[in-house]
């Protein structure tokens, strides 16, 4: 019913809170399916994974920045928003207040999408209790790996990928 990298989407989400990878399945998927739409709800939902890694990090103008663009993309497709199993009404008001604590300086807090669906809560439970995480649990501040992922992470792959797509455009 969900696609399964959907399903990836919320598990870190509310799993492990790794909010980049969150961001790479749900690009890697919407690139897949509806590339050139960038008022895709698939974007709408990829810029709000990424303001809450900024906001975690504390670079409060990007996570203003990528959040007020998620918002006005969601908020313009409820409709969408319902058939991923989510309350969009609940979905908007909660964006908003964490923009609003984002622009005062708030400090970041872990945060739970409003799931409508149970059978879909339960398989994301499943799936995050099978990967050793509790649905739900906080963010590890803790935990450099999670917090600064993109300096952390091997870009070796996507450095090739960036090298041959330029190649391939001098060719022409």
């Amino acid at each position: 019913m969900y696609p399964d990298d959907y399903i990836k989407f919320l598990v870190h989400f509310h799993g492990d809170r790794d909010y980049f990878e969150c961001h790479e399945v749900l690009e890697e998927y919407w690139k897949s399916v509806d590339r050139n739409n960038k008022t895709s709800h698939w974007v709408g939902l990829i810029l709000m994974a990424v303001s809450f890694y900024h906001h975690r990090r504390e670079n409060f103008q990007g996570a203003e920045r990528t959040l007020r663009k998620g918002i006005s993309i969601l908020e313009n497709q409820p409709a969408e928003m319902t058939k991923l199993g989510l309350e969009a009404g609940q979905l908007i008001e909660g964006l908003k207040n964490r923009l609003q604590a984002i622009k005062s300086g708030g400090n970041y807090t872990s945060f739970n999408l409003p799931i409508e669906d149970p059978i879909l809560q339960a398989k994301c439970i499943k799936v995050c209790t099978g990967q050793g995480f509790n649905w739900g649990d906080n963010s590890n501040l803790d935990d450099e790996n999670l917090v600064h992922r993109h300096k952390k992470r091997d870009r070796s792959e996507v450095l090739k990928e960036r090298f041959e797509a330029l190649h391939k455009k001098q060719k022409k």
